[in-house]
């Protein structure tokens, strides 16, 4: 077991609390309302962190000893954004510009601890090879990319059966940069 501040995980993503878990990271969820609009004119990576921030700031108030965790992810393509799925055709739709081609996901995160805004963020690219319609229909039918940035999980079937490879973090594709987030924990640590 490690010596790190207790961890308040400010996400109801259950790939980021499985991820946390994997880690032996003592946490707690607790969520609340944020507003994920971002100001034009921001990178991937700016984007991603600000919102990581967005949602670190709204417990400004309430946290003494514990690390609030806070993280977002997108996905960017060609130059576009893409964020979660607003309909199972959007997600259709977002799963065909992702097909065959190249893309980059990006993970904010800010651990808010003592006052102090830790901000980072990782960058994965990620090849996928040509997917049918049929395996994209499939998917979107049969799982749930309504909560996932670019609407897939690279855990899921979709990511089991289209990605190529990554160029970075596995676990910064399913949402959480363990192997930053863990480094920062230690510094906080100590």
């Amino acid at each position: 077991m490690n010596n790190f501040p207790k961890v308040i995980l400010a996400s109801k993503s259950p790939r980021r609390q499985e991820l946390l878990r994997l880690m032996d990271i003592d946490f707690r969820i607790v969520l609340k309302e944020v507003d994920e609009s971002y100001p034009d004119g921001l990178s991937p990576e700016e984007i991603a962190v600000y919102i990581a921030t967005k949602k670190a700031e709204a417990f400004d108030e309430d946290v003494t000893n514990e690390v609030v965790l806070t993280a977002d992810t997108i996905v960017s393509i060609d130059g576009e954004i893409l964020g979660k799925p607003e309909t199972p055709e959007h997600a259709v739709e977002m799963l065909h510009k992702l097909s065959g081609k190249v893309h980059k996901v990006y993970t904010g995160v800010c651990l808010f601890y003592k006052g102090e805004y830790n901000k980072f963020y990782d960058v994965s690219e990620v090849f996928f090879r040509q997917l049918t319609d049929e395996e994209i229909r499939s998917y979107v039918a049969d799982k749930s990319p309504m909560d996932k940035a670019g609407s897939y999980g690279i855990q899921e079937r979709i990511g089991l059966i289209g990605i190529e490879r990554i160029n970075g973090s596995y676990t910064n594709v399913v949402g959480l940069p363990t192997e930053k987030v863990y480094q920062q924990l230690k510094r906080l640590a100590v």
